[in-house]
């Protein structure tokens, strides 16, 4: 017997729409200490605002992670990341602030060797402006130019006093200045050469080098503050 199909009334589906249509551009501007390549770090995607949830709602907070070789056209600096984060919105520009650095990890897996000493420092400082650091410092010890031994392994004795000098090195650095010139001396790697030369006595040490910053506390919001960090005033200045 032939088989009879049926035929009923076609299935009504969702229409596709691309949801790129519900979303807005915002531009993502980095503070001046990464202002070598102007203002402008990027663009962000945000839903745009439906009903009482607002597009910029979705934006406080957010995280940015760049690197610093693109923020200030230098590839000496691709080794280096740096976090921001947004703490204001201006019309349809994001305002960030330092969240914290680190070393990429082909960087750091490119220093590590046999036959020598790693030797980790962390310590806690509060810059003069209020922002609360934990500030991580690597170091690796060398072989001296007269040296007989295929290793150079530091002793135990020894690595607790350049690890002390090294916390001591870091507060002097980072605990008496802005976080702005902190920022800078991380760029320059002011930190990491003091290091190496206030333990060359106890040990010669090579690589020596701020590996990670995080920001554990920002003082009270402070949209002047904020606005000078991105060298404008308070009528916000147009896109350059």
């Amino acid at each position: 017997a032939d088989m009879v199909v049926k035929k009923g009334k076609p299935r009504k589906g969702k229409k596709a729409v691309d949801p790129y249509l519900k979303k807005e551009w915002y531009t993502v501007r980095a503070p001046r200490m990464f202002s070598a390549a102007g203002r402008n770090a990027g663009w962000t995607l945000v839903n745009r605002t439906a009903g009482t949830k607002l597009s910029s709602d979705s934006l406080r907070h957010r995280v940015f992670t760049y690197s610093v070789a693109d923020l200030n056209k230098d590839e000496d600096q691709a080794h280096m990341l740096v976090r921001l984060q947004v703490e204001d919105i201006q019309g349809s520009n994001v305002l960030t602030n330092f969240h914290g650095m680190s070393f990429t990890t082909d960087k750091l897996r490119s220093m590590v060797r046999k036959w020598q000493s790693l030797i980790e420092a962390s310590t806690d400082v509060k810059t003069t402006d209020g922002y609360v650091l934990r500030v991580k410092a690597l170091a690796f010890t060398k072989r001296q130019l007269d040296q007989v031994r295929k290793n150079c392994y530091a002793k135990n004795t020894q690595v607790k006093q350049i690890r002390a000098l090294m916390r001591e090195v870091i507060k002097r650095h980072m605990g008496e200045v802005s976080l702005e010139r902190v920022v800078e001396k991380l760029r320059v790697g002011t930190v990491g050469a003091d290091i190496q030369r206030r333990c060359q006595l106890v040990y010669p040490l090579k690589n020596c080098l701020i590996e990670k910053v995080k920001v554990l506390r920002k003082p009270k919001r402070d949209v002047a503050r904020l606005m000078k960090m991105h060298d404008l005033t308070h009528e916000f200045d147009p896109i350059d």
